[in-house]
């Protein structure tokens, strides 16, 4: 399926990086297991992996209608440890467990997974519990640089964005030999608001001709991974986490009162953090450098969230219910109109 930028539409004045995707950071790696089964189960598991075992991070709730585990350490500490895991809000706690039993062994082994969750339950029987933890050593064994899996694949299988069907979207910037890439699992916002480019985009598609999945628009949430190779220390990345909200609201997100929304960064400018070593050596960006990768993190976000939607197709799932693709043709008609 196309993505933003083979369709022309570009966000923002920044470049991407190569790949326009999260791995464009070095080292990191997704992994992606899709449970698509019978008439009710559209589900998943997505695994982000950072290329090292403990890494400076920072994290922001725009609002807390949901789960990311593992971040009271992260606000603690100022350090990420673990795989990062997206899946179903019912499944949070297989996936945590798995990514537990599946950390290197040793002595008295200690692990505080990261799992985000997004509600999957109009689509895909939540409650049937089909996510397992061979799922998450399936998704462990996927994970790989290079291309991304966007649309419903993963723990994005059963996801409605802006009243289309939505999922696993990424993009990437580039400033300088600093790179930032996000990834998001998009599960938000209301058709009436979205937004593309500044384009009023949702209210011009005629519900008559593709209905709304539910009227409960803006439930749901969204997650958004951001990772930099840039030296940031964890008061940085929670800086970057914070504009993290700037992608969504230019999309037409409001973080609603039902809406769980939440951001993680991870920077890989600093390693061996994790040393025995009484004292360890550290590189910090100049504050004054800050802003450009603020700029980067907002164009990231929402080029991530339109590739998730550009690449769902429709979907039918649970007691027939049906979330529609947003319509290429339609959406480039918006635009041309502005």
């Amino acid at each position: 399926m196309p993505r933003a930028r083979d369709l022309g539409i570009e966000i923002g004045r920044l470049e991407p990086g190569a790949k326009n995707a999260i791995t464009d950071v070095e080292g990191v790696r997704v992994g992606h297991t899709t449970l698509i089964e019978g008439d009710d189960v559209r589900t998943g598991v997505t695994v982000v992996l950072p290329p090292n075992d403990c890494l400076f991070a920072g994290c922001h709730r725009i609002n807390g209608n949901g789960e990311l585990t593992g971040l009271e350490w992260i606000r603690d500490s100022g350090s990420l440890t673990s795989a990062i895991g997206l899946t179903n809000t019912h499944s949070v706690g297989v996936v945590r467990d798995a990514l537990i039993a599946e950390a290197p062994p040793g002595e008295d082994t200690w692990s505080l997974p990261v799992v985000g969750e997004t509600w999957d339950g109009w689509l895909n029987d939540i409650n049937g519990f089909h996510v397992g933890a061979a799922h998450v050593r399936e998704a462990l064994a996927a994970a790989a640089g290079g291309a991304v899996g966007e649309g419903a694949v993963g723990g994005g299988t059963g996801m409605i964005c802006h009243g289309f069907k939505g999922g696993i979207g990424t993009s990437s910037r580039a400033v300088g030999e600093r790179v930032v890439g996000a990834l998001v699992q998009a599960n938000h916002g209301a058709r009436r608001r979205l937004r593309v480019n500044g384009a009023a985009i949702g209210e011009r598609i005629d519900e008559e001709h593709l209905p709304l999945p539910w009227q409960n628009e803006g439930a749901g949430s969204i997650i958004v991974l951001l990772a930099t190779n840039a030296p940031l220390l964890p008061g940085q990345c929670e800086q970057l986490a914070r504009r993290a909200a700037f992608g969504i609201a230019r999309t037409g997100g409001l973080g609603e009162h039902s809406s769980g929304d939440f951001a993680l960064c991870f920077a890989t400018g600093n390693r061996g953090l994790g040393s025995a070593e009484p004292e360890i050596p550290l590189r910090m960006l100049n504050e004054a450098h800050l802003d450009a990768l603020y700029e980067a993190v907002v164009d990231a976000v929402e080029e991530s969230i339109l590739n998730a939607m550009l690449a769902a197709e429709t979907m039918t799932g649970r007691d027939g219910h049906t979330a529609y693709a947003l319509p290429h043709d339609l959406l480039l008609e918006a635009l041309r109109r502005g």
